[in-house]
């Protein structure tokens, strides 16, 4: 049974090594049902996730469980098709043992997608919104446990775990900005709990990315989260049920459209770095 440790993440890291001679500068890792993303891609290569040492294996619909290496208008990229959920079972240092091996890569920043359901009411289905700030609501983190100095301090700061440059240029580029409120799932809220978390000043609530944040932003990433409305919460359309179907029916939907964000925030970066 994997430990999920440092040592295990450097066997991984080898192993994907094998597939890629170039650092990527950029990860990308796609929620449920946005695979598609990955037609931005210029891919060199495709590795199954299910090959690579240690590397926790997805469960969820809508998640293909590859990883992609290329280049996006020229920028080496690495993208994650698919992501694991602490409401698969997974411990969350299992969560984000694919965050750990890219702070190890060396990849500079993380572009992190998810399905969200609207808990603002000026939010509509199929809104793609930038995450500004969370709240922690899995009543769980990863880095509890013993530290690993390799990897992180003990406390890492959370000020700013969305990169205020990137929101800058999402913002630049029309991008509406937003609370994302983490909820371990993967049940959907109830009426009452949706009131909470307006009340709490989220505008977004979702079963994931929250983890994956921290441990990026410990490691010392660059983070930026585009999130897709996939429903309006309950309680809010009367009389209207949650549907896990309909979440990946909207997110394909969306798919293109956030793909074309993707590669427009990655040709800025490739331009702010010549």
């Amino acid at each position: 049974m994997p430990q999920y440790n440092y040592d295990e993440a450097q066997e991984a890291l080898q192993y994907i090594q094998q597939f890629t001679d170039t650092t990527p500068k950029t990860a990308i890792i796609s929620g449920s049902g946005l695979g598609d993303i990955a037609d931005i891609i210029d891919a060199h290569a495709i590795i199954q996730a299910q090959d690579i040492p240690n590397w926790p294996s997805s469960t969820a619909p809508g998640h293909a469980g590859r990883i992609i290496t290329g280049t996006v208008s020229g920028r080496p990229v690495i993208m994650l098709q698919g992501r694991l959920h602490y409401y698969e079972g997974y411990p969350l240092k299992a969560v984000t043992f694919p965050e750990r091996v890219l702070g190890m890569m060396g990849v500079q920043e993380v572009i992190i997608t998810n399905a969200s359901g609207a808990v603002s009411m000026s939010l509509n289905s199929g809104d793609i919104i930038a995450i500004r700030d969370h709240i922690n609501l899995m009543c769980n983190n990863p880095l509890i446990g013993q530290n690993e100095d390799r990897w992180n301090e003990r406390f890492p700061d959370m000020t700013h775990a969305y990169n205020p440059e990137l929101l800058a240029i999402l913002k630049d580029m029309g991008i509406h900005q937003g609370v994302y409120a983490a909820l371990a799932g993967p049940s959907f809220e109830t009426p009452s709990e949706v009131r909470m978390l307006g009340m709490l000043g989220a505008d977004v609530v979702g079963m994931s990315t929250v983890p994956e944040v921290i441990v990026a932003n410990s490691m010392g990433l660059k983070v930026c989260v585009l999130s897709c409305v996939a429903n309006m919460c309950a309680g809010i359309e009367y009389g209207k049920l949650m549907s896990g179907h309909e979440v990946l029916e909207v997110m394909q939907a969306s798919a293109k459209r956030l793909a074309g964000i993707i590669r427009d925030l990655i040709e800025r970066l490739n331009g702010e770095s010549e």
